[in-house]
């Protein structure tokens, strides 16, 4: 029996891009920002733990384990390119707008 994909699965890892505000209150996905995400994080952007805080959020917020997730472009700014492997591009899309504020 061949097998069958899941549709919100990818083979391919898809990439997404994010404006991060490190200091936050609170950790949140904020909305869309130009033809990306922006998000805030709570930890202070020293050592790595708002990256690491970045891809913590995500995975909560897609559903996914932090290994699916990989900062890939901008390790030491405020914009930065995820790739993410198990979700197609349409899929992290709509989870992300899920977890947006509403305020």
């Amino acid at each position: 029996m061949p097998s069958v994909e899941h549709p919100s699965r990818s083979s391919t890892p898809v990439r997404l891009r994010f404006r991060v505000t490190p200091g936050a209150r609170s950790s949140e996905v904020v909305g869309r920002y130009g033809d990306g995400w922006k998000i805030r994080v709570h930890a202070a952007p020293e050592r790595g733990r708002a990256n690491e805080e970045v891809v913590s959020l995500l995975a909560e917020t897609l559903g996914v384990t932090p290994r699916d997730l990989r900062v890939v472009a901008g390790h030491t700014a405020r914009d930065k390119i995820v790739e993410l492997d198990r979700l197609t591009r349409e899929e992290a899309e709509r989870r992300l707008s899920s977890g947006e504020e509403h305020a």
